[in-house]
């Protein structure tokens, strides 16, 4: 039985990654950084019983990483990495902090490499292994009002690109999966403020940005497409590194080189809601 870890499954795509992959022959360690949260994921394998064994895993902490993969590591080598903990938050650039700012990479992508690291010398050793790193569709297309989150992941996307080819000698598999809106709890779970003032000078970026998850919402994609795409990712001979989850996103993808940078930005220009409307459709596919 082949040892799978994966990041942040209290909730969301994790936990649906969590039971999948045991599904499927894995044995898993979920982590997750507060085990009082372990609950669902607990009950749900053992009324299957399946081989999931939670674990304490903070991935900005190096000590509680260190731990977490010496529990998974104890038995054997870890054959697969999960990284999907995260954080969001929704406010114009002008308005986040910057310990909010920080929080967010120190999580999207430091607690990324953190995990890589540990697992990387194993896997280089035995010539084999896949790491899997849940970006996000604002990784390719960044999206206003949601600034730290899509420059965090971007730089997954970057530090993942060239990681596939400095690791592939290795015979270690790198790819990235990229959700759009799913139906999890993300913003809730996250510290950085969701902020939005009526009054404010970027009111219509912020109305915008929200109508964008609403038309995600009305897609009701729920976390287990993810872990289905995850785990196709792992499985497929036919290596891919970039793996679009979800229909927006897929339409996101399938379009991002059909216009310039330039079109994307002159739709912060003065823009009825109609022709805003109209022009992102052109480009994304989204209705909004």
């Amino acid at each position: 039985m082949k040892t799978a870890v994966v990041t942040g499954t209290s909730t969301g795509i994790g936990l649906a990654t969590s039971l999948l992959l045991a599904r499927n022959g894995w044995r898993v360690f979920a982590g997750m950084r507060n085990l009082a949260k372990a609950e669902p994921l607990t009950a749900a394998a053992a009324k299957e019983d399946l081989p999931v064994e939670v674990v304490e895993l903070d991935v900005t902490d190096a000590a509680s990483t260190s731990a977490a993969f010496a529990r998974a590591s104890a038995d054997g080598p870890i054959d697969l990495l999960v990284n999907n903990a995260g954080v969001g938050g929704a406010s114009p650039m002008e308005l986040v902090p910057e310990d909010e700012h920080r929080q967010m990479f120190e999580t999207n992508y430091f607690g990324v490499v953190r995990c890589i690291q540990e697992v990387l010398p194993a896997m280089r050793e035995a010539r084999s292994g896949t790491i899997i790193n849940i970006s996000s569709i604002v990784g390719i297309m960044p999206t206003p009002n949601q600034i730290p989150y899509s420059a965090s992941k971007w730089a997954v996307e970057s530090m993942s690109f060239a990681l596939a080819h400095e690791v592939q000698r290795f015979g270690i598999r790198v790819s990235l999966v990229e959700p759009g809106v799913i139906m999890t709890n993300i913003f809730d779970n996250s510290a950085p403020a969701t902020r939005f003032d009526k009054t404010s000078p970027y009111k219509s970026i912020m109305r915008r940005n929200g109508k964008i998850f609403g038309a995600g919402f009305e897609h009701n994609t729920q976390p287990e497409v993810v872990a289905e795409v995850i785990h196709e990712a792992i499985t497929t001979p036919n290596y891919r590194l970039r793996w679009p989850a979800g229909p927006d996103a897929q339409a996101i993808f399938d379009r991002m080189h059909t216009y310039a940078p330039e079109d994307f930005v002159s739709l912060g220009a003065e823009l009825s809601d109609e022709e805003y409307n109209e022009r992102f459709f052109a480009m994304t596919g989204v209705q909004l």
